[in-house]
C-alpha cells in the first residue's frame, strides 16, 4: 500500500443462511419424504387421542376409582326403540351386601345350589370345584348376582352345560353384566316374572394404560368371544346388540318376550321368590 493512500476494501464473501446450508446436505425428495412422515406421525398422534376418548366414552376402560361406585342395581338405560328398556329393580329383594361379596355357593333342598354375590376371577375355579365335590347332588343353579368376570362367567356356563345342569333367576333375584353369560349354560333356563335380568357394555377393570388401537382390538375380540359362546349355548347372539349399546352404569333388562325371543329362557316359569 502506498504511504498515505486510502485503504482499498476487500469483498467479503457473504455467509450462506444456516437454515439453508443445513437443508442443502438433502435433495429435495429427502425433504418431502422426511415432512410426510411428520404429517403422518402427527395424523396417528390424534387418532389416538381420539381412539382413547372413544375408549373412555363407550366404558371399554375405566378407573378403578370409578369402578368401585358402580350401583349394583343400575338404572334401566334409557332408549328410543319402540319397546323401551322396563326397570324391574322395585321386584330384586336381593341384600345388596351379599351381592357385594365374592360368589358364594349354597345347596339347599331339591337339589338348587344357590350362587351369589360378584363374579371375580378365581370365581370358575371354585364352581367347578363344587360341582366336582357335589355334582351328583346339583340338579339346578339358581343365580342371583350383578355379574363380573366375563371369561369367569362363560367358564362356569360350559361346567353347567357338560354337566346338563338347569340354570334359573328366581322372582326377586337379579343376573346382570356377565351374568347372563353364565346363566345361558343351562341345559334348560327360566325365569321369573318378577327375576331382573339385563345387559350393559363390558370394560376392563384395571388402572393400567392400554394403547387405543389395542384398546379397540381387544373389545371387538371380545365381542367375539362372546358371541361365540351365546351361539354354542343356543342363544341369539343377538342379544349382546342390547350390551353393546347400553353404558356400563346403565342396564338393559330384557323383558319376558325378549327372554323367549333371543332363547335365553328356554321354557315359562312359576319359580318360587327369594
Amino acid at each position: 500500500m502506498t504511504p498515505g493512500a486510502s485503504p482499498v476494501a476487500v469483498p467479503q464473501t457473504p455467509r450462506r443462511n444456516f437454515v439453508r446450508r443445513y437443508f442443502a446436505r438433502f435433495d429435495d425428495g429427502e425433504v418431502v419424504r422426511w415432512a410426510f412422515r411428520g404429517l403422518l406421525i402427527g395424523a396417528i398422534v390424534v387418532l389416538g387421542m381420539d381412539l382413547r376418548d372413544l375408549a373412555e366414552t363407550n366404558g371399554w376402560s375405566a378407573p378403578e376409582a370409578e369402578l368401585a361406585a358402580e350401583p349394583i342395581l343400575p338404572p334401566a338405560v334409557e332408549t328410543d326403540a319402540p319397546t323401551p328398556s322396563a326397570d324391574p329393580r322395585e321386584f330384586v329383594t336381593a341384600d345388596e351386601a351379599k351381592l357385594r361379596q365374592l360368589m358364594a355357593f349354597t345347596l339347599g333342598a331339591g337339589g338348587v345350589l344357590t350362587a351369589e354375590g360378584s363374579i371375580e376371577p378365581g370365581s370358575a375355579a371354585r364352581f367347578a370345584a363344587e360341582i366336582a365335590e357335589r355334582g351328583e347332588y346339583v340338579k339346578t343353579v339358581s343365580l342371583n348376582s350383578p355379574g363380573g368376570a366375563l371369561d369367569d362367567a362363560m367358564a362356569m356356563a360350559k361346567t353347567v352345560r357338560e354337566r346338563g345342569i338347569a340354570t334359573v333367576v328366581a322372582d326377586g333375584a337379579l343376573c346382570a353384566s356377565s351374568c347372563p353369560l353364565f346363566f345361558a349354560g343351562g341345559e334348560t333356563r327360566s325365569a321369573g316374572e318378577k327375576a331382573a335380568i339385563g345387559v350393559h357394555q363390558f370394560y376392563a377393570a384395571t388402572l393400567s394404560e392400554t394403547a387405543p388401537e389395542q384398546a379397540m382390538a381387544d373389545a371387538q375380540a371380545t365381542t367375539a368371544r362372546i358371541s361365540r359362546h351365546l351361539t354354542e349355548m343356543g342363544v341369539d347372539p343377538a342379544l349382546w346388540l342390547h350390551a353393546l349399546d347400553t353404558p356400563p352404569r346403565a342396564l338393559y333388562y330384557l323383558s319376558p318376550d325378549e327372554l323367549a325371543g333371543y332363547k335365553l329362557v328356554t321354557k315359562a316359569s312359576s319359580v318360587a321368590s327369594k
